[in-house]
């Protein structure tokens, strides 16, 4: 696509990776629509965005809240060209005492929201054979680790619902893909390092030690690398239902 000066909506914007796509879509030319459930932390991206935006705080698991998004949009700027269905959540939990409040969760958020989001996207891609849908998942969606079951279920859940959509959409002009980070450098990722210190005992630090050492690169991912390759599956047509790692060569696929 080039110099893409189209319409996108980021959700889970309000900071980490949908702030850094966010910032990086309005660099290259985009209007940005921001959601997520705190105004403050989306009005704290738009002021980083050198483009148009739009903050539309809500609740992405509502039953109507997708419907509401893309109809603001639509009225305000017309047809949306980028979806990045980037809001999302983690749990842990032995598997046996995985509650079945943890389980909805996870999936409310991580797989049910997403799929309501690309199936209002894809109508009006498909009518303008223009569309690129980019989906945050995660490594977890396609290895299985240790008390995080829920996660890892809705993040292989929706990994399964961007391969189906790009098989189903790929003579459409609409691409779908998914980025699969690894452990990346944000808020969600601290909140980790506090639940692992808490549980174990083990300082902040030694806690997040062991998260860097799950990655042969020894590092936590880049939010900018994320957004890296979010821009390519937004600007190369030619990438289409694939599930892109971004964890230093942890899980090679």
């Amino acid at each position: 696509m080039g110099a893409f000066n189209g319409v996108a909506i980021v959700t889970g914007a309000g900071r980490g990776i949908g702030r850094a796509v966010a910032v990086r879509l309005s660099s290259e030319g985009c209007r940005v629509a921001l959601t997520s459930r705190s105004a403050d932390e989306l009005h704290a991206t738009a002021r980083q965005c050198p483009g148009e935006t739009l903050v539309l705080p809500a609740d992405i698991t509502a039953t109507d809240a997708v419907d509401h998004l893309f109809t603001r949009v639509e009225r305000a700027w017309g047809g949306v060209d980028v979806l990045v269905a980037n809001a999302g959540a983690g749990t842990s939990a032995p598997l046996t005492r995985t509650t079945d409040e943890q389980w909805a969760a996870m999936l409310d958020l991580n797989l049910t929201a997403p799929f309501r989001c690309i199936r209002r996207a894809v109508p009006g891609m498909v009518e303008r054979r223009r569309g690129r849908i980019v989906v945050v998942a995660s490594v977890a969606a396609k290895q299985g680790e240790p008390y995080i079951s829920a996660y890892t279920a809705s993040k292989h859940g929706v990994l399964g619902v961007v391969r189906s959509a790009a098989a189903e959409l790929a003579r459409t002009g609409v691409t779908v893909n998914a980025v699969c980070p690894g452990y990346v450098d944000t808020p969600m990722t601290e909140g980790t390092v506090a639940t692992i210190a808490a549980k174990t005992g083990r300082s902040p630090e030694a806690a997040r030690a062991t998260l860097t050492a799950k990655q042969p690169h020894g590092r936590l991912v880049g939010v900018d690398e994320v957004a890296d390759t979010v821009w390519l599956c937004v600007t190369n047509s030619a990438i289409n239902g694939q599930g892109i790692n971004i964890d230093g060569g942890g899980v090679q696929s």
